[in-house]
Parts: structure tokens; C-alpha cells; sequence
């Protein structure tokens, strides 16, 4: 796999590699999108019932996993954030329920223990968060313990805003492994006066179809105005052994049907070794490509609702939040531009120097390191491609106009309206051609000679251009012509460009060894026209 200069390659949409079509499908029949979704807690006190019980997931080649979650208890009715449409909290999920709490404000979780009786005790474990108090259960290593069939109850408060995990604080060599682990986003307590209530994402977008829904979990990351976005997405990145759940289920139905002789006694407790630990399957929020580019909620993934398909448009700044899990640390890329690190742990990152500018760097892998979380800030801009993205020529019928802001960019500083087609466009590439010699209305000239799409890929999972737009389909064609615009399979209007963001650790791109699969995913940016409905 070529890597080079990541940081600016753009592929048109569909036009990867021959065994990623299928996954590039899902990308453009549906279109899943991602957000955060999680939960927030019940009544005054922000309370949380969480059960710890057993199930199993799915991977892409066929294989159900048994496994261990947390997940919501019989009877409770969390509210579901950023959108409740389809959206579901089964007893058992992986990874566990997204808690959104708000900072300074103390919430509660109580954990009731329905694993099998061999697994022993189990616990929560919330580093980075105040434990205000803690009742219930018996006393273990780490924290208080929910003893097989019962409870315990955590009072908590986050002090600060951000991202963080919390896990099992019990054997947690195996109870990780398995399955109990999670996220926690804390919502700042007030909004910082530059940061815009509505989002600048969405009110671009008013007046083009766009209801003006707001996706985010708050408009500020942090305290800081520095810390504004308009999108947010969440990535936990977690490797799987499955011959250790082979080995906890074996064990479990083992002694579950023993029966004791005086010469051989029934064993009560399970011993799995987790020492020779050899990973096969390698998940972001619990899935392996392509199953995590479906919808987040799908009812084909009962135990594993959470996806991770981003979409954005050129400009929006998109809070990128990520939470090592596991056991080893992955070389996380994002390709299309690197990433503004604001903080970890929950720990901003200011510069000493001068304390109104964050001083975190921008980094070209955000490695997920074991147990860690960090936010950054990520935007896609198309400056420095040297071609026109929308594919504008001199002289196009309807061809808009590309005035420079201050920073170079089409954007209300300079003109554009808040439903213009080519929004935030890097008005120093506007009208350049990116073919030699093309079909159809697109001036020749440019550096590109495109292959015939049917060569590369299956028909119509390919969008047929490597433009954005809504008329990005009529302004190219191959040597062999696509069906008209409004027979292709996805609406002409979101013609994107898709990125891999991906494991830079190649056999970690694999499903048991096949690739594609793994923690991978694929990044798409949407035209300004184009709702990205996150309820999808």
C-alpha cells in the first residue's frame, strides 16, 4: 500500500483499489453517517443502570464472537444523544453505552452483575473523573465490586470537559478483553462566546434543504474558544483474541454442565490464559471494516450499535475524539490533512508562551496508546490538490464565482451565500483543470489523463468523478460512459471525495488475516449543498 504524501491525497469517491469496492459501496447506498451517539442519564441526578451480562458480536468474515458488555439495565429509558431515530440500548454491547454527562454537574452509575457466576466479580473503573462516593458491593483490588447477581453504585463528577474510557477494574487482563469497556464524553458547563450555538456547519447550510438540526454534543470541545467545531466523531480502538473468548466460553459451559464426583471436583471460577495474546480481529467502536460504515443502530448488529463512517464538508472543523482500549497501541491516520491535538485525557494543551492559543502540535498519526483518549481538530480544505474540485471552467453555464477571502477561501467573508455550491472552495485552484483530455464539459489542460472507471471498479459503485458538486457527474466521463447522472446509484447532489482513515500497522487492516477489514474506515467529503444527516 502506497502511503506517500497522505497528508493532501484525495481519491474520488469509489476509486481506491479493486477489493475495497464492496466496502466503498456502503459508503454511497445509505450513506451511514457517524456523530456520537451515547446517552445521557435519568432524572436530576444523571443516573445510569448498567448491566454487565454476556452475548456475542459479529465480524465481517462470518464469525460470532462471544463476548462481554455493558449495557442498559431492564426497565431503564436513558435519553439518546445527539438523535434518537432508531436508536437502541440493548443489555449487552460492545463497546458499552457512550455516557455524555456535563462538567461539574455529579452523576450516578449503578452496575448490576448478570455475567455467568464462574466470571466472579466485576466493576467500573472512571480514570480521569472524581469517584465522589461509592456504595454497594464488596471490596476489590481497584474500586468497590458488583459480586456475581449483585450491585454497585458510583457517584461521579467530571471537574473538566473532554473524552475518556472507562472499563472493568476487575481481572481486567480478561474482562477488558472481553468486552467491558466504554467511553465517557464530558460537555463543557458553558458555551465560550466565539463558539456559534447553531454551528457553522449547519447555518451554512440554511435555506438548502437543511432543517438546521444540531448533531454536536455541545458547540465547544472545552472552556477555551479555541476549542469551537461544527462536527464531532468518536473512534475507540480495541484488538480482539478470539482464542481467549473461545476459551472463556468453553470453560463457562464447561462448568456449567459439570458434574462433581468425589474424584474430581466441579471447577468454579473460570482460569483462561491471557498471556500468549495474538490478536486476530482489530475494531473501532466495536466493528471491523466495512461493518462499521454502516448505520450506527442497525439491527444487524444488535450487541454492536456504534459505527464509524465520518462526513464532512470542505471547511467544517470536525472533533475527531479517539480512546485506546486494548492492549497495544495503533498507529491511527487520518489521510487528507493531519490532526490539531487539543488535548488528552481531558487535559488541554496550551502553549506556555501565550495562553489564548492551544499549543497542541499537529500530528500525521494519532496514535491510540492503551488507555489513553485524545481530541483533535481535523478539516479538509482541497487547498494545495492544484485542480479545481468542483470542476469549474471559464465559461460553464451557471459557473459560480470564487472571490478570495482574507484566507483565500469562498466563504461569507468574501461573498458567498450560505447555500452556495462551492463553499469554502480554495479560490486559487478555481476553473483549473484537472484533465488532459476529458469527455464532457470540463476545459482540457490539466495534469490527469482518468482511466475508464469500469476498468477499476464494478459499474455503478463508482460515482463516475472526481469532483464535488451537484453537477460533479455530467462534468466527467471515462472512455466508457456512465448511465446519465439521475440512473446512478446515489443521488448526484453528494458526489464526494473519499478518504482512507485507517491502522497504519498493515496486518491491523485485516479481518483474520483478509484484507480489507480491521480498523479501517473511509472519510467523505461532502459537497456544501449535500445534508449530512447524521440521523442515518
Amino acid at each position: 500500500m502506497n502511503h506517500m504524501n497522505e497528508n493532501t491525497k484525495s481519491v474520488p469517491a469509489g476509486l481506491v483499489c479493486a477489493p475495497m469496492v464492496a466496502a466503498l459501496a456502503l459508503l454511497f447506498t445509505g450513506t451511514a453517517q457517524a456523530a456520537v451517539p451515547g446517552i445521557t442519564g435519568t432524572g436530576t441526578a444523571g443516573t445510569f443502570n448498567l448491566v454487565a451480562t454476556q452475548g456475542h458480536i459479529t465480524q465481517p468474515d462470518g464469525a460470532s464472537i462471544y463476548s462481554w458488555g455493558y449495557g442498559c439495565a431492564a426497565g431503564s429509558s436513558p435519553s439518546f444523544v445527539p438523535y434518537s431515530t432508531g436508536a437502541f440500548c440493548p443489555a449487552m454491547q460492545v463497546p458499552a453505552p457512550t455516557l455524555v454527562v456535563t462538567e461539574n454537574v455529579p452523576f450516578t452509575v449503578t452496575l448490576t452483575n448478570k455475567l455467568p457466576a464462574a466470571v466472579g466479580n466485576t466493576s467500573l473503573l472512571f480514570p480521569g473523573l472524581t469517584l465522589v462516593s461509592v456504595s454497594g458491593g464488596v471490596p476489590g483490588l481497584l474500586t468497590q465490586e458488583a459480586a456475581p447477581g449483585g450491585a454497585v453504585t458510583y457517584t461521579l463528577l467530571a471537574t473538566t470537559p473532554g473524552t475518556h474510557d472507562y472499563l472493568s477494574g476487575t481481572q481486567t487482563d480478561l474482562q477488558v478483553e472481553m468486552g467491558l469497556y466504554g467511553a465517557v464524553v464530558v460537555r463543557p458547563a458553558t458555551r465560550p462566546a466565539a463558539c456559534s450555538a447553531i454551528g457553522n456547519d449547519v447555518a451554512q447550510r440554511l435555506g438548502a434543504g437543511n432543517p438546521g438540526v444540531d448533531y454536536r454534543l455541545a458547540p465547544s470541545a472545552y472552556d477555551h474558544a479555541a476549542t469551537c467545531y461544527d462536527r464531532e466523531y468518536l473512534t475507540q480502538w480495541m484488538e480482539l483474541d478470539p482464542a481467549i473468548h473461545r476459551a472463556a466460553e468453553a470453560q463457562i459451559q464447561a462448568i456449567a454442565s459439570c458434574s462433581a464426583t468425589p474424584a474430581s471436583p466441579c471447577p468454579t471460577v473460570l482460569d483462561v490464559n491471557t498471556g500468549s495474546y495474538h490478536p486476530a480481529y482489530f475494531l473501532i467502536n466495536g466493528r471491523s471494516m466495512p461493518d462499521n460504515m454502516d448505520a450506527s443502530y442497525a439491527p444487524n448488529y444488535p450487541n454492536q450499535p456504534y459505527n464509524a463512517n465520518p462526513h464532512m464538508h470542505p471547511g467544517d472543523q470536525v472533533l475527531v475524539r479517539i480512546v485506546g482500549q486494548g492492549h497495544w497501541q495503533h498507529p491511527f491516520h487520518e489521510h487528507g490533512n493531519h490532526v490539531r491535538i487539543l488535548a488528552r485525557d481531558g487535559n488541554l494543551i496550551l502553549s506556555q508562551t501565550d495562553a489564548a492559543k492551544l499549543g497542541g502540535r499537529m500530528e500525521f498519526n494519532t496514535d491510540t496508546t492503551p488507555g489513553q483518549a485524545e481530541d483533535g481538530i481535523f478539516y479538509w480544505s482541497g487547498k494545495g490538490l492544484g485542480w479545481d474540485i468542483y470542476g469549474h471552467t471559464p465559461g460553464n453555464a451557471g459557473n459560480p464565482a470564487c472571490i478570495p477571502d482574507a484566507n483565500g477561501y469562498y466563504t461569507t467573508a468574501s461573498g458567498a451565500s450560505a447555500s452556495s455550491p462551492n463553499y469554502y472552495e480554495w479560490c486559487a485552484d478555481h476553473n483549473h483543470p484537472l484533465e488532459t483530455n476529458p469527455v464532457g464539459s470540463v476545459a482540457s489542460g490539466g495534469p490527469a489523463t482518468l482511466f475508464d472507471p469500469l476498468v477499476a471498479t464494478n459499474g455503478l459503485w463508482y460515482n463516475g468523478t472526481p469532483y464535488l458538486g451537484p453537477q460533479a457527474v455530467t462534468r466527467s466521463r471515462g472512455p466508457t460512459p456512465l448511465p446519465p447522472a439521475g440512473a446512478l446509484q446515489n443521488p448526484p447532489a453528494e458526489s464526494g471525495i473519499a478518504f482512507m482513515w485507517h491502522s497504519h500497522n498493515e496486518r491491523e487492516i485485516t479481518t483474520n488475516d483478509v484484507f480489507p477489514g480491521g480498523m479501517l474506515m473511509m472519510m467523505l467529503v461532502d459537497p456544501p449543498v449535500w445534508y449530512i444527516d447524521e440521523t442515518l
